[in-house]
């Protein structure tokens, strides 16, 4: 068996009684799993792509897995909801704003947002996307946008 890399370029999707192996290929695409936009069009966000990786294919799970990816200068939406997620970061730099606080990020950091925290993830490289992996409850809210001035004191 060889260890390989998740973007490697080879072998294809196998699957088995509902289990399955989805290989990642270059540009963390994932054989036979769409890339949609993040959200619905508006202005509150940028540059910002969502990959269902687990969740949207008859899974009886109840979390997600999901892939996003920011593009450079690009910002995901500055809200709040009730329920929490998981965020690891797999490629690129940026920052997370968590409440009134905002940290850099990079490969291998780990975000917990808390259920109802204000949060918005950027990209801060000039060049490469700032992708992650997002785990978060099958059943949740919609988040709430909330004005940059709410999150000031």
């Amino acid at each position: 068996m060889t260890d390989k890399s998740c973007c490697d370029g080879e072998a294809t999707a196998a699957r088995s009684s509902g289990s399955r192996v989805v290989h990642c290929r270059d540009g963390f695409r994932w054989d036979g799993v769409p890339v949609a936009e993040y959200k619905a069009p508006g202005t509150s966000w940028n540059g910002v792509s969502r990959t269902t990786l687990v969740g949207n294919q008859d899974e009886q799970t109840s979390f997600h897995v999901r892939y996003f990816e920011i593009a450079p200068s690009g910002y995901t939406s500055l809200e709040q909801h009730s329920h929490e997620h998981a965020v690891l970061v797999l490629r690129g730099r940026g920052v997370v704003q968590l409440g009134e606080q905002t940290h850099d990020l990079a490969f291998g950091d780990l975000v917990y947002v808390a259920p109802n925290e204000v949060h918005q993830f950027r990209n801060t490289a000039a060049a490469e996307p700032l992708g992650f992996i997002c785990v978060v409850d099958a059943r949740r809210d919609a988040g709430v946008a909330v004005a940059r001035e709410q999150t000031a004191k």
